[in-house]
């Protein structure tokens, strides 16, 4: 069973988290053309092992995280609030 260390609710089931993808896709500018879009949305590696995924935790506390999980065997090494999170806590 996958759970998640939620830094503001605790360990919980992945079951109350929404993945989000990838955490290492750097998006293109809004106005950028489709073809630098469809690379960013639907080219990808396949990683195995170590990777950040973001997950938001849509049945507590809302907040997107950034996970660092091993695709191989689900282990998870750390958990950390997205820093666009932090960014928007502190205004």
């Amino acid at each position: 069973m996958l759970r998640i260390n939620c830094p503001f609710c605790g360990e919980r089931d992945h079951s109350e988290f929404t993945y989000g993808g990838d955490a290492t896709v750097t998006y293109p500018a809004l106005d950028a053309p489709t073809e630098a879009w469809f690379e960013a949305v639907y080219v990808r590696s396949n990683p195995k092992g170590p990777h950040r995924e973001r997950w938001q935790h849509s049945d507590g506390c809302r907040l997107w995280l950034i996970v660092e999980r091993d695709t191989v065997t689900h282990a998870i090494t750390r958990v950390e609030p997205s820093r666009a999170v932090l960014s928007e806590l502190i205004k």
